[in-house]
């Protein structure tokens, strides 16, 4: 069985960053919504460890899906920049969802704001789904 693990970073109304080692050597940076206590559309999910397998999003497409997350559903790995709190005037292109990407930089987002972000997250999703070759994986989600 595959596995990979995600070593998060302190959680800050930015979002909760991360780096995604893969077995195999391949290791990405992550975005995810900050620590809200699991509440549905505005946290990361908790840490633990959960199965990946492919489903075919209607918005995304062909991606991996994060399965048996308590007490919520559709969590998907998908590109995406943004994690941010949006009750604080941040951008989020999360709902709760973990985006790959190759690193995280300050970029100015839709409100003329520095905030941090993930880049390069559609090539970061592209070397997650040829490293899984559409078989399942454990995802390990370690606390920050």
């Amino acid at each position: 069985m595959r596995a990979a693990t995600l070593q998060r970073e302190p959680s800050t109304d930015a979002g909760t960053f991360g780096t995604l080692a893969l077995k195999d050597g391949l290791t990405l940076r992550t975005v995810e919504l900050p620590w809200r206590g699991n509440a549905t559309g505005r946290s990361c999910i908790p840490p633990g460890t959960y199965r990946c397998e492919i489903v075919n999003s209607p918005r995304f497409g062909r991606v991996y899906g994060v399965r048996d997350v308590v007490g919520r559903q559709n969590i998907l790995l998908h590109a995406a920049n943004f994690g941010g709190d949006v009750d604080k005037g941040l951008q989020s292109d999360l709902l709760g969802c973990i985006a790959p990407a190759t690193d995280i930089k300050t970029l100015t987002n839709k409100s003329g704001q520095l905030q941090r972000a993930g880049v390069n997250s559609a090539q970061a999703l592209a070397s997650l789904m040829k490293w899984g070759n559409g078989l399942p994986f454990d995802l390990v989600i370690l606390a920050g």
